[in-house]
């Protein structure tokens, strides 16, 4: 048998056996921001994060209702990627609710101020304190409430290569905080979403065509709000929100695949 062959072989079963034995670490993290306690969500692949170089970062923002189980396992499909995943908290360790009304009143003490950047840093420092991820390659993703979230990061002039909204309220950036964005944005959004105004809608994309902003933005057809979340439909009954958040399992694929795309470009080695 040929030498060439025999190689490709055994590298095959090199990388099927490190594969097999490859472990997917998940950990609590506690920490605190503003006199808040606060625990977050680490995943990543045990093989990886020992390898001589490290590995990119994910920051994960958690929907209006908390960092409950849907963000968490969004920590560990990336970290199954090869990236180093943090579940950020952005209300308080165990702060989860499947209230309307609740998630409103804990959202609403962020929007318009500088907490809501804030808050999000303070995981950042996090994923980043864990020594496992290069700092030139960041970025952080979002759901909803946390897709506005990850976009108010962005705009503070945030250490991060990238940002990815799912489905999120959409912030228009003024020109000041537009000079300070140093990240490249994806926004995934549903074309149908009735939480979005024309107005919000337009007034977004005047703003970062205005500041020049490296800018993607993909709508889905048929997509309303919550479109990623497998759970959505289910939410929408308990929550009375019929109609406003549901499951569309096509434009959660190809969102997810737009993102893995994203990322390949934001973090390529140069």
């Amino acid at each position: 048998m040929p030498a060439v062959r025999i190689t490709g072989m055994i590298l095959a079963f090199v990388a099927v056996t490190l594969s097999a034995q490859a472990k997917i670490v998940t950990r609590p993290v506690a920490y605190e921001h503003a006199g808040v306690k606060l625990e977050g969500y680490l995943a990543y692949d045990d093989i990886k994060a020992s390898a001589a170089s490290k590995a990119p970062g994910v920051l994960v923002i958690p929907e209006w209702w908390g960092l409950n189980e849907y963000p968490k396992g969004r920590a560990e499909q990336l970290a199954k990627l090869g990236y180093v995943a943090f579940a950020a908290d952005m209300y308080g360790a165990g702060v989860v609710t499947k209230d309307k009304d609740k998630a409103g009143q804990l959202a609403g003490q962020f929007y318009g101020k500088p907490l809501m950047a804030d808050r999000a840093r303070a995981g950042l420092e996090q994923l980043l304190k864990t020594g496992l991820v290069d700092a030139a390659r960041v970025a952080a993703i979002g759901y909803c409430f946390g897709g506005a979230t990850v976009q108010a990061l962005a705009f503070s002039g945030a250490p991060i290569a990238g940002i990815v909204s799912f489905h999120g309220s959409l912030l228009a950036p003024s020109a000041e905080q537009a000079a300070k964005t140093k990240a490249k944005l994806l926004i995934c959004h549903g074309a149908v979403d009735p939480f979005i105004s024309k107005e919000e809608l337009e007034a977004f994309k005047k703003a970062v065509d205005d500041a020049k902003l490296d800018y993607q933005f993909v709508s889905y057809a048929g997509a309303i709000h919550a479109f990623t979340n497998p759970g959505a439909d289910e939410m929408a009954k308990s929550a009375g929100l019929v109609g406003g958040i549901g499951y569309n399992a096509a434009a959660d694929h190809r969102s997810w695949a737009h993102m893995q795309a994203f990322f390949g470009e934001i973090f390529a080695k140069k």
